[in-house]
């Protein structure tokens, strides 16, 4: 779930109204409640779709089949409107939803049924690993776009261990998915070519990741400006 929001349901409502009434504008409306006017007209969109329900926070992840994302993905990819456009066609929550979807899309990445698996996140789901084990898991998880719950289900371990698993191997490679109970090595313990090998591996994994992440975005933002420059309107047109 994400972060609680500072409005309710029926303070977005009525921001939305006094708006939508021609009482003030998106901007000042915007300005007064201090958040961003990209953040208002996403609430906009929100109540026109589903109305006060929208704004209502679900208590678990909402179910996509993969039909309904590739559904969505063509429809943003095809100009059938602008993100938001096509969050208040599809009543979703988020543009940052179909961002996503678009990334994995362009990728070539497959986009999955969801089916929330609730048994994942629990603790007592928990098994031993090998260090071999623990290595596969992760690459596997990284592979998948850090899918963590997806994971933990492939494997048949908790969501706990997945996400413990990817930080300690970002952070200190192989090294960091070593079982240490009954053996914690201290830093200072190691030599300084340990520490230069573990920081330099944590470096470049980051590195990797911010550029992966920077080639994606670059491609939604790109199908943006295509999409709403006066040469591409032009095309369109004729």
């Amino acid at each position: 779930m994400g972060r609680k929001s500072k409005f309710t349901p029926k303070q977005k409502e009525q921001a939305v109204l006094r708006y939508t009434k021609g009482y003030e504008s998106q901007r000042g409306i915007a300005a007064s409640l201090g958040i961003k006017h990209t953040s208002f007209l996403k609430w906009i969109a929100l109540y026109e779709a589903s109305g006060i329900e929208g704004f209502i926070p679900s208590p678990h992840n909402n179910s996509y089949s993969k039909e309904f994302k590739v559904e969505v993905v063509l429809a943003y990819l095809n100009g059938e409107g602008s993100l938001l456009d096509v969050m208040k066609k599809y009543k979703l929550k988020s543009t940052r939803q179909i961002e996503t979807w678009v990334m994995k899309y362009n990728s070539h990445e497959e986009l999955k049924d969801y089916n929330p698996k609730g048994e994942v996140y629990m603790a007592e789901n928990r098994r031993k690993t090998t260090l071999e084990e623990r290595i596969k898991i992760v690459e596997w998880c990284l592979e998948h776009d850090k899918s963590y719950k997806d994971a933990a289900s492939e494997f048949d371990v908790s969501y706990a261990q997945v996400y413990q698993w990817v930080k300690r191997f970002t952070e200190d490679g192989e090294n960091g998915l070593e079982d240490r109970r009954g053996k914690n090595k201290l830093d200072e313990e190691l030599t300084e070519l340990e520490l230069l090998r573990r920081e330099n591996k944590r470096l470049e994994r980051k590195l990797e990741e911010e550029r992966r992440t920077i080639i994606a975005l670059k491609k939604v933002k790109e199908i943006e400006r295509r999409r709403y420059s006066p040469k591409g309107n032009k095309n369109r047109n004729t």
